[in-house]
């Protein structure tokens, strides 16, 4: 099991990013629109600059849903890879079979 810590430090991340979603994607595609001027893609960056740290979406980390985990998550489950063997072995994730050839 992960520490708390981490886990609410994800999750106060989560809702940064939430919060400032439109606006990082309307400054997002001004600073990349090579139609704009060159004074108005650089204020954009500047505005980027100016939020805060953790709205970033690329500084959110994948965790486990049930340990928080946060190496070897698979995306489609949101589980860590040993709890997903775990689960699978007892059948409780539908179309999950053991390999065999």
């Amino acid at each position: 099991m992960a520490k708390t810590s981490l886990i609410q430090r994800e999750e106060k991340r989560a809702a940064l990013v939430a919060k400032y979603a439109k606006k990082y994607a309307e400054l997002k595609g001004i600073a990349n629109d090579a139609k704009k001027s060159d004074e108005e893609r650089y204020a954009a960056r500047l505005e980027l600059q100016k939020l805060p740290r953790n709205a970033y979406p690329t500084r959110q980390r994948n965790r486990c849903e049930l340990t928080g985990r946060p190496r070897g998550t698979f995306r489609k489950f949101g589980l860590a890879r040993n709890k997903i063997r775990e689960l699978a072995f007892k059948g409780d994730i539908p179309g999950v079979v053991k390999a065999s050839w």
